[in-house]
Parts: structure tokens; sequence; C-alpha cells
């Protein structure tokens, strides 16, 4: 039997998609460790739109989610989200007991190595995309810059950021969650 954990944060909780046939049981809703994380990465997949992730300078910690992947093997389960997030395998985070360490912050690594040893799980994996919303944008990230990259949104695009932003669990309680959540402009939206 695996003892392998998925965590997640964002739309893996509500959207398993191709993952779903690779996991066991539901998610243990806040049964991960807490990790920082932010909504400042614009994501292709999801019309452009704003997407938590890991962001270890403007990420605040969050609760996560846990869901067990129904492979012994932590290459598999790394393949197995990558397929689901479409992102190359060097993009998904991972630690194990067998001494994979697996991700571009060495702390995530650590707080989800203790963490599996508390929780007597083998290892455990995750997305680790980038924030990337300088790249895109030309500015760094801060709260009114994302606003207005919202704003900027139309059509589809800004229908799929309400909807990913507002689905995320409530434990995904980032600043600028917590600022649109009090902006009159966003409250309104019904896209």
């Amino acid at each position: 039997m695996s003892n392998i954990a998925i965590i997640g944060w964002g739309s893996l909780i509500w959207d398993l998609d191709n993952l779903a046939p690779h996991t066991n049981g539901d998610w243990e809703m806040e049964g991960g460790p807490c990790l920082p994380m932010e909504f400042s990465r614009i994501s292709p997949k999801r019309k452009m739109g704003l997407v938590v992730c890991l962001d270890p300078v403007v990420g605040v910690p969050c609760a996560t989610h846990v869901i067990a992947s129904d492979k012994t093997d932590i290459a598999a389960a790394v393949a197995d989200l990558a397929a689901r997030e479409r992102a190359p395998l060097d993009r998904i985070g991972a630690v194990h007991v067998d001494g994979t360490r697996q991700g571009r912050m060495p702390e995530v690594c650590e707080t989800v190595a203790a963490w599996c040893a508390r929780t007597g799980r083998d290892g455990a994996v995750w997305t680790d995309l980038e924030p990337n919303f300088a790249e895109h944008t030309g500015q760094a990230f801060s709260l009114e810059r994302g606003l207005a990259y919202l704003r900027k949104l139309q059509g589809d695009s800004l229908a799929e950021a309400h909807r990913y932003i507002t689905s995320a669990p409530p434990q995904t309680a980032t600043p600028m969650r917590k600022f649109l959540e009090s902006d009159p402009w966003w409250r309104g939206l019904n896209p």
C-alpha cells in the first residue's frame, strides 16, 4: 500500500482531473504542512488568470490538504502530478524516505520532510511552479498590482480568474485573497 501523499492548496482540491485514477481516498482537509503561498502566478492553463503558488517572497503560511497517491514509487507519483499540472517533472516538488529531495525551495523540502516524519508518511509530492507575475508584467507583485492586473482581464480570462480565486479552499487565506474580498469591484463580479 502506498504511503505517499499528494499535497494540494488550489484547483487540485476541486479538480483532480487525470490525477483522479492515481489517488486513494478523499482529501484530508488541513492535513498537510503550512507552506508559504500567494496568488502571484499568471497561468496560461487558467486563461492568464492569477493562481496560487508557493512564493517564498510575498507568500504567507497557509494550511495545505493531502490525498494519498496510489503509487509506491516517488518518481511515479511525481510523474502523475506533473501530467495533471501539465508541468515539467522538475516543477514537481518531492521528498521521500529513500533520500529523494526535489524542489526549488530547500526550506519547503525541509518542512514537508519533517511533516512526513511526524505523520508517518514515506513521502510527498506537490506542485512547485514558481511565481511569474514580474516575468509577465514587468513589475514586482503587490496587492495593488495584482488587482490592477485582474481589472485588465476580460471575458473568459476574467471569469476563470474569478472562479479560480473564489473556489480555492478557504484555508488558502493569502493577503491577495483578503485584499480582493474587501474590494467592491471584485465582490461585484458575477462573470
